[in-house]
Parts: C-alpha cells; structure tokens; sequence
C-alpha cells in the first residue's frame, strides 16, 4: 500500500500558486496570436512522423530509381545526345570547280534548286563529243539515318576522275551549340569552304560538238557499229577534239537514273568504252605512211624506185606445190614509186618493200616491228590518266605463243605491212603517229589541258624523208584514195585505210588519218567507222570531209 502511495506521489506534479494564475489571466489580453503567444505547445505526434517519413522515403525511392534509369539503363544514350546536344559539327559542303573550254565555254558547272539545299548540283554541257572527255561525278550521299557518309562529289570517269583534286575543293566545318531544350544557343565556322579550281581543257567543245555530228550521221547511215576521231595540235600536243560514238549522258550518270544506266549497260555498242584512246582496231592502210619512212631510212628503197602491180604477187607454198600463197591488191596500179604507192595505196608495192619479193628487199617483221614503235604504236600514248590500250604488232615470238608453235612465215610479214594479221592501234595512237610526220619527226605526248607545254621527242629521221611521204598523201587527196576530203578552202593531206575484220571477214574497219593545212600543218587528224558489213562503200573519207565542211562554215579559223 505504501509502494502504491509512493508511485503515485512520484507522478504528481509541482504545486501551481495562485498568483501565477492570476498573473497568465491578467496578460492574456496583451498576447500576439499572430505569433502563437498564448497557444499551448503540444509535443507531434507519433503518426505525424510516420506520415512524414512515409512522404520521404517515396521521393527518395522515386529519385533512386530514376537516377539508376539515367545512370545505369540508358546513361551512355543520354550521354552521347547530351554530347550532341551541346555541341553539333556540320559540313559545309564546297563547290566543285568550273570545266570550260579552250573558248571559256562552261563544260561543267554547278547550280543549287533551293538555298534549303545542302550541296550544288552538277550540271553539264548537253552538246555531243564531249562525254567521255569530261566524265561524270558521284555526288554525296546520306545513309539510312540521314548522316553523309560521302561529303563530296567523286570524279568517276574523264577529267572529272583525272582532276578530281584540282576541282573537289575543300569542305567547310560549322560549330552549333544547343541547350538542353535543343535550341541554338551559338554558330560557328571553324573553316570556311574552299571552292575547287577552274579546270580549262585545250577541246574546242563546238568543234567536238560539228565532229561528233559528222560521225554519228555516217556510222547510222551506213551501218557501222560505233566510230571515234581525233583532232590534235601537231606542235603542242593540245588535243582540240576527242570524240566517241556512241557516248552517254553525264547527266543522267551523275543523277543515277537506273533506267538510263541499265540501258547503256545493255547496248552492244558499249557506249561506255572511250574508243578514242583505249578502242583497238585493226589499221589496214594507214599504216603504210609509217612502212615507207622505215624503207626509205633502212635504205631498202630509194622514192624514185617504181614496182609494179599487176593486182597481186604469188610465192610458193610449202605444203602445197601446186597452189602457190597469192596476196592481192585492191586493184592492180601499174608501175608506182613511193608517192603514188601512197597515192593509191598500192599493197602490192608494201607487201615487197615491208617483206620483200624477189630481186626487192623488204624491211622484214624485225623492221616493221621497229618503226612501228618508233612512231608510237605498241606504247602507251601517255594521256594523263585516262584509260589506254598499247595495241599490238605482231612478231614471231608472238605467233609462237598465241597459235601454240606456228612458226612466222612471210605471208605474216606481206599482212603486218599494210595492217592487217594482228596489227592493233587506237585512234590517239593513229593522230600522234601522223603528227610526227606532219610536223617533220616530233613525236607529241597528247595532253587535254589548255596551253600545255608540249612533252616531244625527236624522231631519228632525215627531215626529206618526211617531205617525200607528206607529198605522196598530199598526191592521194588530188587523186588517190582519199580525194573524199579534197576541198577548196584548205589543202589537206591524208591516208584512208579498210581493214578486213570478223571470222569470216564479214565486217570491215574504216579508217582516214591526216593533217592541214598541207603547207604549213598545224593539225593532224584520225578517224574510224568499226564493224560496217564488209563490202560498205561509204565511210571515214565521208564523215570526215562532212567535218570539214563544218569547220568551214562554223570554224574557218582552224584552217588559217
């Protein structure tokens, strides 16, 4: 009992007096509420707390999981777009460089649609003869994303390939930084674009334009299967024409139409190939203006001395006795001497002085063979970089290897000499190889860059040798075999050549070589019609004096 009354003692408070009372009651009127005087303080609740920690411990929750979303899940995402974000590189793309002509005439240029665009548009000449000189570009592309993954245009065929770091240019790069709303805080250019460079060629592109007409017409007209021509500066090499028939559109190539391009790539005329300077065709008798400087220097035969052609020349035939190996002329010419062989392109007179006959020397394979490459043929005609093909001449070695032994004989040797067998040059060797006859033994590396210093080599050749050729084509335009191109406003000299090709000889090469004006040359030229069915009367001689009479109307200054 007394524990009880103790407990409880314990638990009483102290004593309250009765002026503290009275002395609370008397300053009740005088306390602030606003400021919670006079209220009683009552200690928080245990479920207040537990409200509060509960609110707490959610946010935290909520902040936990959403930093290890950002941290953890997807931080390296959120990393890289905050990158970007900030700071963001944008290409400037730059302008290719302009290709005009020798005249200033714009051959490539570049135009933008919209200022919206990113890069300028290719735009090209549409006139004919000048694809395959000027080639064509890749513009740049975007993958799937919309990221360039090729920032400039690439230079796929022509000087656009050749020169593609003259004209590319150089990019330029733009800063942007952004806040993290993704608005353009600030630009700016860390470089600026670099334009690419004029690129001014030595082709005269309305002269291209009158040629490339006059050989397409003829090639239609008369059925052959494509043709290509050369008009080349005989002093500097510059080349003043280059064209192809058929060619394609550098327009169409460079927009990449399919339609257009699977179209050229199923043409059997393969108007891709550059014939001009890698199309190999057999030469028949344009050769033999290049056979009779090599006879006339190896001293096999003097320019006086005739041979006569009756319209063929027959020796013995090994294998069988009774039915000699006939060669025959084109038709039989009588007695001729060196100009008139040229002349009237008298084969019988090359087959005796190439491979000799009877009591008349001939040169031999080894000697055709030399002077063959002496002027060019056989070799690489060293235009920069464009695609070309060294042709072929034939040699013993040669024969052995491709007919698995066959031994030479000399009717390879009458073949090779006004070439055919497997004599094969290009369009570009052609017009190089008459130059150096037309300019007295220069032999000019071909360039298509505008006031080029020429590349020359000087041919071991005395200068009367070459007078005495330039006079026979000279006689073969007055009344030979290329009276085609005599015309009035200019004096020309040529050569005109057909060359049997096909299994069976059923299609036919056509050829004419040259230069003008014959007192004072100044260009050379070359032109071939291929694959005409054999027996076709009309081909290199027309379309080329159909050029002339372009020039003549359009471009007389090219005959001053």
């Amino acid at each position: 009992m007394r524990r009880i009354l103790w407990g409880r003692k314990k638990r009483r408070t102290a004593e309250i007096h009765p002026d503290e009372i009275l002395i609370d009651s008397k300053n009740l009127a005088h306390f602030d509420t606003d400021r919670l005087e006079g209220r009683i303080e009552r200690p928080l609740s245990r479920r207040s707390f537990l409200f509060v920690g509960g609110i707490l411990t959610f946010l935290f929750l909520g902040f936990l999981a959403r930093a290890s979303d950002l941290q953890l899940i997807q931080g390296e995402a959120y990393a890289t777009q905050a990158r970007e974000n900030q700071l963001a590189e944008t290409t400037i793309f730059a302008d290719r460089g302009l290709i005009v002509d020798r005249t200033g005439t714009p051959l490539a240029w570049n135009e933008k649609d919209s200022p919206e665009d990113d890069f300028a548009q290719r735009i090209y000449a549409t006139q004919g003869g000048i694809a395959h000189v000027v080639g064509y570009v890749k513009p740049p592309a975007k993958d799937s994303s919309g990221i360039y993954f090729q920032e400039t245009y690439l230079g796929v065929d022509g000087v656009e390939k050749v020169f593609d770091a003259v004209l590319a240019g150089q990019n330029g790069i733009e800063l942007t930084e952004t806040d993290a709303r993704g608005k353009v805080v600030s630009k700016a250019r860390v470089r600026e674009p670099l334009a690419g460079e004029k690129l001014a060629l030595s082709i005269d592109a309305d002269v291209s334009s009158g040629f490339f007409e006059a050989v397409a017409q003829r090639a239609e007209e008369s059925r052959f299967q494509g043709g290509a021509g050369v008009l080349m500066d005989i002093q500097t090499g510059e080349i003043i024409a280059l064209v192809n028939y058929p060619e394609f559109s550098p327009t169409a190539l460079t927009s990449g139409d399919p339609a257009i391009i699977q179209a050229l790539l199923s043409d059997p005329r393969q108007p891709f190939l550059n014939r001009a300077t890698a199309g190999l065709y057999a030469p028949g008798s344009i050769v033999k203006p290049f056979v009779a400087v090599g006879a006339l220097t190896e001293g096999v035969i003097d320019e006086s001395t005739e041979i006569l052609s009756t319209g063929s020349i027959s020796i013995p035939n090994p294998y069988f006795p009774d039915k000699p190996s006939v060669f025959k002329d084109w038709k039989a010419h009588g007695w001729v001497d060196m100009r008139h062989a040229i002349a009237v392109s008298s084969d019988v007179y090359f087959y005796e002085v190439g491979g000799g006959f009877q009591n008349q020397r001939g040169l031999g394979i080894a000697g055709l063979d030399k002077y063959f490459k002496l002027f060019g043929f056989a070799t690489l005609p060293g235009l920069l970089g464009f695609s070309q093909e060294e042709g072929l001449i034939p040699t013993p070695a040669w024969k052995e290897e491709v007919f698995d032994g066959d031994p030479w004989r000399i009717g390879d040797t009458y073949n090779t000499a006004i070439g055919q067998y497997g004599v094969q040059v290009t369009p570009l060797q052609a017009v190089r190889a008459i130059a150096a006859v037309a300019n007295g033994g220069i032999l000019v590396t071909p360039t298509l860059l505008a006031s080029s210093t020429a590349a020359t080599a000087a041919l071991p050749i005395d200068p009367h040798t070459f007078a005495v050729v330039r006079e026979g084509m000279r006689l073969g335009v007055e009344g030979g075999t290329a009276a085609a191109v005599s015309v009035l406003f200019v004096k020309m000299a040529a050569k005109t050549g057909t060359a049997q090709v096909g299994t069976r000889n059923q299609f036919m090469n056509s050829w004419i070589i040259g230069f003008f004006p014959y007192e004072a040359p100044r260009y050379a030229f070359a032109l071939v019609l291929e694959r005409a069915p054999a027996g076709t009367l009309t081909g290199a001689p027309a379309a080329m004096r159909t050029f002339l009479d372009w020039l003549n109307a359009n471009a007389p200054e090219y005959f001053q």
